[in-house]
């Protein structure tokens, strides 16, 4: 099955998980399913234009703080503040989609959108190994 089969079938999926996320005591608020399914397309959207710009602006502090990338656990950091900015942003642009207690609900809320959507995704078969997001983050420095 082509990649735009799989986003096309992921898209509802990872709308239900932001549902799932909203009814945790996170701060994170979606309003409707309508609201999730934009919201999901949205923080996809996000992923796969602003990767590239966010490692480029996170380049220098990351090539420091990890020797170059010599820490892995730094590495692991930084992609994870990239997913909790995309997800804050999404956040940000989608009317009925908020996160009530700010920071801390953005951090707790991408961790667990994530978390959720991959053992979802991967108990439906409908993970893809390489999304153009998942591609860059996995294999490409940020620096």
């Amino acid at each position: 099955m082509g990649f735009s089969w799989l986003w096309l079938l992921q898209w509802p999926v990872r709308a239900l998980v932001l549902l799932i996320v909203s009814a945790l005591p996170l701060g994170v608020e979606v309003d409707s399913f309508g609201v999730a399914l934009l919201s999901a397309a949205v923080i996809g959207l996000l992923g796969t234009l602003l990767v590239l710009p966010l490692k480029a602006v996170l380049a220098l502090p990351w090539a420091i703080t990890s020797l170059g990338g010599l820490i892995a656990p730094v590495t692991w950091l930084y992609n994870w503040l990239i997913t909790v900015i995309l997800f804050a942003l999404a956040a940000w642009l989608i009317h009925g989609f908020r996160l009530r207690k700010g920071v801390v609900s953005a951090v707790l809320g991408a961790v667990v959108y994530a978390g959720l959507s991959a053992v979802i995704l991967g108990m439906l078969g409908l993970e893809v190994s390489a999304t153009r997001a998942s591609l860059l983050m996995s294999t490409t420095p940020l620096g």
